[in-house]
């Protein structure tokens, strides 16, 4: 029995199937990088925005969701698929190009949701009118980087905006009726373990679709790795975001769908710490935990 309500128990209760997600670089920037905000972008924030393991070499949408087909069809060969728009901000662009980008992924065989990351400060009125024709004809989901809740913390990580910015956000799907998923790091320099936890009680005062924790880990290609360098500061130890990781889902709401339970770091560039290259440890510990401590996601929240 599942202790907690997982990506894959939600949409295999939902369409009967496994669900590929078929992670996409459409070619978006961001305004913390192209000078409207910024240049140098969220301090953890790596070159690729986030999308490591996307096929940026494939220009066309088509062909990179062909491209993960392949490669996911092979264990799955029945599996429907949901578009995931994963590089830097995916909104940010005219209205219909946006348009044509979302139908054409849509329009990908076996297709049967889009999952849209973006920033809570790049939702147009005009945006918003899209997305809720979106949210009438297929399964969508908004990605949003919370990452906290504590403005000091939001200001340290170069974020951009503020935390109102991002609440407005959220109310703003919320009407909509477009289900929203919020990011969260823990580990962040100078975030305490009851920070961190304000940040999901977050999530459950908002009744949000959906939530991704993550741990914080450095790589070579971030602000995060000069910062690093020059002042070294303590990362949490893989016991320690176990701990977190258990807490956190005891206290979440249970209707909340836990798309991810760690961070997943590009082997190649990542400096520390070196136990988050080790993604089926980690979740086997949290496995283990759960199990041993007898946890079940929501057991310990108060809402």
């Amino acid at each position: 029995m599942s202790r907690y309500n997982s990506f894959h128990d939600y949409f295999y209760n939902k369409f009967n199937k496994k669900i590929l997600k078929l992670s996409i670089d459409a070619g978006f920037t961001c305004p913390n990088r192209d000078g409207t905000l910024g240049k140098s972008g969220c301090i953890y924030c790596s070159e690729r925005g986030s999308g490591d393991f996307t096929f940026k070499d494939l220009d066309s949408i088509t062909l990179q969701m062909e491209k993960q087909r392949k490669i996911l069809e092979r264990k799955w060969p029945e599996g429907l698929n949901i578009a995931f728009f994963q590089n830097f901000t995916n909104t940010y662009a005219y209205v219909e190009q946006l348009r044509k980008i979302y139908y054409t992924a849509l329009s990908f065989e076996n297709t049967v949701g889009l999952a849209i990351a973006t920033r809570a400060d790049c939702l147009s009125d005009e945006v918003l009118d899209l997305l809720s024709e979106l949210n009438e004809k297929t399964f969508l989901w908004i990605e949003l980087g919370m990452q906290s809740v504590n403005e000091s913390i939001i200001e340290e990580i170069n974020r951009g905006y503020s935390h109102t910015v991002f609440d407005t956000a959220v109310d703003k799907l919320k009407e909509r009726d477009i289900k929203t998923l919020s990011h969260i790091i823990f580990g962040l320099p100078g975030e305490t373990s009851e920070s961190m936890m304000d940040g999901i009680r977050y999530i459950n005062d908002k009744k949000l679709f959906g939530v991704k924790i993550h741990s914080l880990y450095i790589q070579e290609d971030t602000p995060l790795a000069k910062i690093y360098k020059e002042k070294p500061f303590e990362l949490l130890s893989k016991e320690e975001y176990i701990n977190l990781v258990v807490e956190a889902i005891s206290r979440l709401d249970p209707k909340i769908v836990i798309h991810r339970l760690t961070g997943d770091p590009n082997r190649q560039k990542l400096i520390a710490p070196n136990w988050t290259a080790d993604k089926l440890s980690v979740l086997s510990g949290i496995e283990k935990r759960l199990k041993v401590e007898n946890i079940n996601q929501g057991c310990n929240a108060t809402f």
